[in-house]
């Protein structure tokens, strides 16, 4: 589809413009319609987009010259937010670009790299659109072919190959140097791919794998080693990136592992198990923050891409492939565990009823806090409609029934608590209740929730009354 690439470019600088608080409520609707399994076109472009905003504003951006933005565009379908020692088929961390910046400035093209920026940083401040990206492109031929001649001379002297690797610093030095020549030498090509894509795949099957296949096959037939790169592209375009293994079962014929893994098609596994790894890091950097963005919409792409791997290849439990998805499976497991088991003790904590003595006089809960715990009760819940695949159900279900059961119970203690509170401790009780009403609300639902809300007013007023009194 044409065009295709500038209607991304527009939706993420338009979700990029909208408010914090605009923001929050679009990824709330999408995520609820995500969970409820809803076909909401772009709902996962535009959530993975929105999760990238949230967390460049969480973490800080990284922030490169305008020179180098355009350098490394055709890159873009290719750089990933993931650690930088993750290993990950053709993609390149995007926390790497600074230190290809510098190498390029300074060891790659030492005698000329800083003019060709410098002319395109001056064609960019004149507004002269068509020198400028006149200009990038040759400094990307430049930069393309001095990469190669580099790694050929790498692939002669191991000496020489270590320095390469040493002199950009990165912990995937090679692989990223390898993604960043291909993604500039096959520029043209690779967009071409891109162009005859649609903006999104929603099911990978029938005819559509047939032409996509077709696709791919044709960009490699033009560069071998961009075979790769058309995969990625592909799959930058499916919602169920995991889809891509049906690329390698179609050229087996064949759903057993060995046989994918025969064709050139097999890495499409790689990168799927790779991607599955990231969004594990991914879920287990949100959880740990307390910040997570539609944690819910990401635990569902883990799981959906877990249950693709196992249901559509044959992997035998022995095999490279089936035990590095064991140990994912087992690491999505012990993640959830941890998170899932400490958040009964996580409300307690909170809602726990003290002495007025303990109670700091006019305090309150940890708005921060309460809103952490209020997710985490929120996540558990949205738990159960996985368990089953993530071998998690016995655990879901034990620290629900436990939370039903004690706020079904505490808070009518914290209610009596509050209509006896003192000047010095009402507002620490108060907060209390209040808190005790946003867990209900994702316990057993608004109705429940808003019955508790009127109670508290109610014990709030009887309060009020006894103090004048």
């Amino acid at each position: 589809m044409a065009g295709a690439e500038t209607t991304v470019e527009r939706l993420r600088q338009f979700l990029r413009e909208l408010s914090p608080g605009a923001r929050s409520l679009l990824i709330g609707e999408l995520e609820r319609a995500v969970l409820r399994g809803e076909e909401v076109t772009g709902a996962d472009l535009v959530l993975q987009e929105l999760r990238r905003i949230m967390r460049e504003q969480r973490e800080g951006a990284l922030r490169i010259e305008d020179t180098a933005r355009l350098l490394f565009k055709p890159l873009e379908p290719f750089l990933v937010d993931d650690q930088g020692d993750h290993k990950h088929p053709g993609r390149v961390a995007r926390s790497s670009l600074e230190a290809l910046w510098n190498w390029i400035l300074r060891d790659l093209l030492p005698n000329d790299a800083n003019d060709l920026a410098a002319d395109v940083s001056e064609a960019m401040l004149a507004g002269d659109q068509s020198r400028t990206e006149r200009l990038a492109r040759i400094f990307q031929d430049r930069v393309a072919a001095a990469i190669e001649a580099k790694c050929s001379a790498g692939a002669d002297d191991e000496k020489i190959r270590r320095r390469i690797l040493q002199q950009i610093g990165t912990p995937r030095a090679g692989e990223e140097l390898i993604a960043l020549k291909c993604a500039l030498k096959g520029r043209d090509v690779l967009a071409s791919l891109s162009a005859r894509l649609p903006l999104q795949i929603g099911n990978l099957a029938n005819d559509q794998l047939d032409e996509c296949k077709t696709l791919i096959e044709s960009a490699a037939a033009r560069d071998g080693e961009l075979f790769l790169y058309a995969l990625l592209t592909v799959m930058n375009r499916m919602t169920a990136p995991w889809q891509l293994i049906r690329l390698g079962v179609k050229a087996a014929g064949s759903d057993t592992a060995a046989r994918v893994a025969e064709t050139h098609y097999g890495v499409a596994v790689n990168i799927v198990l790779a991607e599955l790894g990231r969004m594990v890091a991914e879920l287990r950097a949100d959880l740990r923050s307390g910040q997570g963005i539609a944690v819910g919409a990401l635990l569902k792409t883990i799981h959906d891409s877990a249950r693709g791997l196992r249901t559509e290849l044959a992997l035998p439990v022995d095999s490279t492939w089936g035990r590095t998805l064991a140990a994912q499976r087992t690491q999505i497991s012990d993640l959830l565990r941890a998170e899932i088991e400490s958040m009964p003790s996580r409300v307690q904590r909170l809602l726990r009823l003290r002495p007025s003595r303990e109670i700091r006089a006019n305090s309150v809960l940890d708005p921060n806090e309460v809103a952490e715990v209020e997710a985490l009760v929120e996540f558990v819940g949205i738990c159960r409609y996985f368990a089953g695949e993530l071998a998690i159900n016995e655990m879901t279900q034990r620290a629900l029934t436990e939370l039903r059961q004690y706020l079904d119970n505490g808070t009518r203690a914290l209610l009596e608590s509050l209509r006896h509170a003192g000047e010095g401790d009402r507002s620490f009780r108060q907060s209390q209740v209040d808190a005790a009403v946003r867990f209900c609300a994702k316990v057993f639902g608004r109705e429940y929730a808003a019955l508790l809300g009127k109670a508290a007013e109610v014990a709030g007023a009887a309060e009020s009354r006894a103090a004048r009194a």
